[in-house]
């Protein structure tokens, strides 16, 4: 099994979309994460009337910074229907902000083809480049 099948397989056994109370829902979308280090990361969107929840990627990457990682080398995101995503402009602005490398995290864009693309093709001329620097 590939690395992507992997962090696929990873983000559907946390995909369970509930209801946790009359105003938020849950794990609709799941993502996987692969740190710098191998280790695999999973969450699940958190939505709330609100609008105060989280995406997906966004918990899988808070459990990584839990467990005192901060890079990332792949992202996989599941869509209810079981097709991949590509992350939301806050997740990819989150990811971005992470590290100085952070432009050559892979996205997995369809887990038939295994077709990819790199966070710095979706975030081109990125505003806070220079403060890596």
């Amino acid at each position: 099994m590939d690395i992507w099948d992997k962090l696929y397989r990873a983000a559907l056994e946390v995909q369970d979309p509930r209801v946790v109370s009359p105003f938020i829902e849950a794990g609709g979308v799941a993502a996987a994460i692969e740190s710098e280090s191998g280790n695999i990361y999973v969450g699940v969107c958190i939505d709330t009337c609100s609008s105060l929840g989280m995406c997906a990627e966004r918990t899988a990457i808070a459990s990584m910074l839990t467990h005192v990682e901060s890079r990332i080398r792949r992202v996989v995101a599941v869509m209810s229907n079981g097709k991949v995503g590509s992350p939301c402009g806050a997740c990819r602005e989150f990811m971005m902000q992470l590290d100085k490398d952070s432009p050559s995290i892979e996205i997995l864009l369809d887990i038939e083809t295994k077709s990819t693309t790199t966070l710095g093709a979706l975030c081109p001329d990125w505003w806070g480049k220079t403060r890596f620097e």
